[in-house]
């Protein structure tokens, strides 16, 4: 059954007129401004468009900024690209001593009027594009399929394609299922106890499952068969998987990271079936291994800490201790394109190896460029009912603190675009946040239980959120707005993936059943 919202509360009525005052002023720009000039300047390369352009204030906003950019470009006026727009003020900002400002609705409420820019100067605009297609929301089941026999933990598309799916279930099986015809395609048998994890391999044809018989199993994702043995090692059950991103891998070589309950993460080669490396150093349980695409390993524990280690030598190079509470999960600002490595929304692949790893180093490249540097950005959440935001590479220091949720946060996830942090929470609430740094944008209010997952479409406008409730929950991330109620499951509804090309979400949980949704 559909969600029924609860009644806003005093402070929410409150909030909401706030954000009414506010915006009616932002819309009110004076009438009789003049012009002022405006150079676009590329976020990632530094590169300008050309000489300064004269722009009436009271005709600058995103929307028209966005046009004018897109025809100096030369771009098909039928596929206008989207852009994000900031401008970097000489002096910080005076509530957070930051020096970046973004554009939200126009160029005199965010720069003008603040007096960080006047009229007569050139105000360098920097932008960024956001996806260049468009993902539309999910809307309908297309398919309910039943075939685990106890609950559903964990599922994941193949980067390759919207049409394979696999899940892990407390039944000791994973299953990959045809998500074009809502059939089953294979069933993994194998593994003694419960599928806790499922991670396709980068180039979309292993997929490797994780157990609590404590041991890790390689499928091939095309036929289901199992390649080898399990793999043994760790003395407790295996709570999360990472692979070598594609573009650092050795030809041929792919490697894979486990962690585990026994307070160490293995580096697996895959093709050897041996153990490369053994990550120890926490005190608890690993809850979460993260590979990122500068070679680094980013692990997070039950004893309170995360750390970073180099993935040829295994040696720890950084521990980052902020959080006072276990901390459950960890997500990149390059998760998606690590993810997808070649795969693009085009479709085409590189037909040699090597072609194959030039465009995922330029994929990672272009998707982690700020700046002109190279950028990783770390989330973590923890039981602590906080949120930190990390730049490894420059401090042990985090970024920022994001303060909101009630109680523990479960999950975290940035945009593809590396634009937005997700956070859910067990205090039934999604909040979504600034990925530069770290400030609260809206709590998505809906939900009347638990949020156990969340995840972005491709093109970084929607959310979709997984609940305690029942439902599938789609949010539009301009507005913080619900896009899309999905009711249909009969339980908890514990794992959610959006397909990398935007075509379909999979869902599953307590009630067994595989549910597919698409537009």
């Amino acid at each position: 059954m559909a969600t029924v919202l609860p009644p806003p509360s005093k402070r929410q009525r409150l909030d909401a007129s706030e954000r009414v005052r506010v915006q009616a002023e932002h819309d009110e720009i004076p009438d009789g401004l003049g012009s002022v000039r405006v150079q676009f300047v590329d976020q990632s390369t530094g590169g300008g468009t050309g000489s300064a352009i004269s722009v009436p204030i009271a005709n600058a906003t995103v929307k028209n900024l966005e046009i004018l950019l897109n025809s100096i470009q030369g771009n098909d006026p039928n596929e206008r690209i989207p852009y994000r727009f900031s401008f970097h003020s000489p002096k910080p900002v005076v509530e957070d001593g930051s020096n970046v400002v973004d554009v939200v609705s126009d160029l005199y409420t965010s720069v003008l009027r603040p007096g960080l820019k006047s009229t007569e100067e050139i105000i360098n605009l920097r932008f960024t594009p956001q996806a260049v297609f468009r993902v539309r929301a999910v809307s309908r089941c297309s398919a309910s399929v039943a075939g685990h026999n106890e609950a559903i933990l964990a599922t994941a598309f193949s980067p390759t394609s919207s049409a394979i799916m696999a899940t892990g279930s407390g039944d000791n099986t994973a299953r990959l299922w045809d998500c074009d015809t809502g059939t089953p395609l294979h069933t993994l048998k194998g593994h003694t106890s419960w599928v806790l994890a499922v991670s396709f391999s980068p180039d979309g044809n292993l997929l490797a499952t994780g157990s609590m018989d404590n041991t890790v199993r390689i499928w091939n994702s095309k036929t289901g068969e199992v390649l080898g043995g399990p793999l043994k090692g760790h003395s407790k059950w295996i709570t999360s998987l990472a692979w070598e991103p594609f573009h650092i891998q050795s030809p041929g070589k792919p490697r894979l990271a486990s962690a585990s309950k026994d307070s160490t993460v293995r580096i697996w080669d895959v093709p050897l079936r041996r153990i490369e490396m053994v990550l120890s150093g926490h005190k608890g349980s690993v809850t979460c291994v993260r590979w990122g695409g500068i070679g680094r390993i980013y692990t997070a524990s039950q004893d309170k800490s995360i750390k970073i280690w180099d993935g040829r030598q295994g040696s720890c190079l950084q521990t980052l201790s902020a959080h006072s509470h276990w901390v459950n999960h960890l997500a990149l600002s390059t998760d998606f394109v690590i993810r997808t490595a070649y795969h693009d929304h085009t479709g085409q692949i590189p037909a040699t190896q090597a072609e194959r790893t030039d465009k995922a180093q330029q994929r990672f490249g272009k998707a982690a460029t700020f700046n002109q540097a190279i950028v990783e950005r770390l989330v973590s959440a923890s039981d602590d009912n906080t949120i930190f935001l990390w730049e490894p590479a420059t401090s042990s220091k985090p970024i920022a603190r994001l303060l909101g949720h009630q109680r523990q946060v479960n999950h975290v996830t940035f945009s593809p675009d590396g634009a937005y942090i997700a956070s859910a929470g067990y205090d039934n609430h999604v909040k979504l946040w600034n990925a530069r740094d770290g400030k609260f944008i809206a709590t998505l209010r809906g939900h009347v239980g638990a949020v156990y997952q969340c995840c972005f479409s491709a093109d970084s406008r929607l959310l979709v959120s997984a609940s305690k409730d029942t439902t599938l929950k789609v949010w539009d991330v301009r507005t913080g707005k619900l896009s899309m109620d999905l009711p249909g499951h009969q339980d908890e509804v514990y794992a959610v993936d959006w397909s990398p090309d935007g075509q379909k979400v999979g869902s599953g949980g307590k009630d067994k059943a595989v549910r597919i949704w698409r537009h």
